[in-house]
């Protein structure tokens, strides 16, 4: 298991930036707030009380992956170092913390609630916390708050505030969703245009936002999967996925072949669905319908896949804990094996109506380019990250085949999940009597066996 390393706040800035500079953590994976409670008397001398957090950063150059985790005993006024200025990931993930637990990180420049509302009372991921005591329900509007607030550290070690305004008199401000179509009802945007150029962008992302994190508290584990599925109706699949190993590996489970086989299916198929509606969707608010057309029409395939064996097309419930909920379906094998061709062969046909049209590339070339460092900085893993030459995907990790990279988001993304998709189910049907470790090759069609002698 990774080893925590945990670090004082006022050593945890110039430690983080020890690493994010020595040993090339540019990559942030993950910033949580934890309320690890008061103290007590029989706590051993490493315990860790108060309220604080823990990091997980990951060098893209050499692998390595590192955790470490800091806490403050203030719970008055509870405060640590920002890290926004080493992982551009951390502004909002350092504003997430604030909002549930009330944690001012001192150099962040925006510190406001990121998913509640602005006049919300308390943080409620807190254990001295009764947010439903706290904040009654309210049924006017919150007010827009047009000016934010800076924490800054003097050399003397007082703080000071600084206060900023978001958007001047002079600029000309709009607002987009959340009841736009193009943002689907999931988030607000504010946006500062001049012209048809983004100048400056405030989101707002409590729109769908259902205190899952809370509602657990109370929940056992078998209790909680079923959450996941909904945390992103086009990911239920590694949601639950992801949920059941984490519970698995702290009972110490360990899950049949099979079983990690099938669930690795699933996802692939669960992500060509997800890509599809996004292709589809993007079509739609760009105005090329036949395009949204075939996107639906293909994803439909795979629901029907779902369906067979889960009995659910959106909500699978599939995943549990220690396995899976039932057996394949006696046709999933041949559908799906009828289904990766069909893909493959019919994706060209994406691209003649819609990604190769010139109209669709004059809008989007160009538009809202991110580097491979930004995109490493602000954590766009997936197609995103693909697309701007960045390769970071779990799948990829787990197959034996590279995943091109940088080109347009359908095809970087659609494409390699088919192969993965291929792979998995040509090694879930391993003939007996083949040797391990084998891997199938899905360029020459074949088994390629290992003949190392440590096998």
């Amino acid at each position: 298991m990774q080893e925590i390393k945990y670090i004082e706040p006022a050593a945890l800035h110039d430690e983080m930036a020890r690493l994010r500079n020595e040993r090339k953590m540019d990559f942030l994976e993950s910033l949580t707030g934890m309320d690890w409670g008061e103290p007590a008397e029989n706590d051993a001398p490493d315990t860790v009380r108060g309220l604080g957090g823990g990091f997980r950063s990951t060098s893209t150059t050499t692998g390595e992956r590192i955790a470490v985790k800091t806490s403050t005993l203030n719970r008055e006024n509870p405060e640590i170092p920002s890290v926004c200025d080493l992982w551009k990931a951390a502004e909002l993930n350092e504003r997430e913390v604030y909002d549930y637990y009330g944690i001012v990180f001192v150099g962040h420049p925006d510190m406001r609630r990121l998913f509640l509302r602005n006049d919300w009372v308390g943080y409620p991921l807190r254990k001295d916390n009764d947010p439903e005591k706290e904040n009654p329900l309210r049924m006017w509007n919150e007010d827009t708050i047009d000016t934010t607030t800076e924490i800054e550290l003097n050399p003397d070690g007082s703080i000071k505030n600084k206060e900023t305004i978001l958007f001047g008199d002079e600029e000309y401000v709009v607002n987009i969703g959340p009841q736009h179509p193009a943002t689907h009802g999931v988030l607000r945007f504010r946006v500062s245009l001049e012209g048809e150029i983004i100048r400056k962008i405030d989101p707002n992302c409590g729109y769908i936002h259902r205190g899952i994190e809370k509602m657990n508290e109370s929940l056992t584990y078998p209790q909680t999967l079923a959450l996941t599925d909904r945390l992103d109706y086009l990911g239920a699949q590694q949601n639950r996925h992801a949920l059941c190993m984490c519970i698995e590996k702290a009972m110490g489970i360990e899950v049949s072949d099979r079983v990690k086989y099938i669930r690795t299916i699933m996802d692939e198929l669960q992500r060509i669905d997800s890509h599809l509606l996004f292709y589809a969707c993007l079509c739609m608010d760009l105005g090329a319908l036949t395009a949204f057309f075939y996107g639906f029409r293909d994803r439909e395939k795979i629901l029907d896949i779902f369906e067979e064996t889960c009995g659910g097309r959106l909500i699978m419930n599939y995943n549990t804990i220690g396995g899976v909920q039932a057996d394949l379906h006696p046709n999933f094998v041949k559908r799906v094996k009828e289904f990766i061709p069909y893909m493959r062969g019919i994706i060209h046909e994406y691209h003649d109506v819609f990604t190769g049209n010139i109209i669709a590339q004059s809008r989007l070339k160009g538009v809202g380019v991110l580097s491979r460092e930004d995109a490493i900085s602000f954590g766009a893993t997936g197609g995103t990250g693909r697309a701007s030459g960045w390769a970071c995907g779990v799948c990829q990790q787990q197959t034996s085949f590279k995943v091109p990279v940088a080109g347009l988001a359908m095809f970087v993304n659609v494409c390699p999940t088919v192969y993965t998709t291929k792979w998995t189910l040509k090694k879930f049907s391993i003939p007996k009597g083949t040797h391990l470790p084998a891997t199938w090759c899905v360029w020459t069609k074949s088994w390629k066996v290992s003949t190392s002698s440590n096998n």
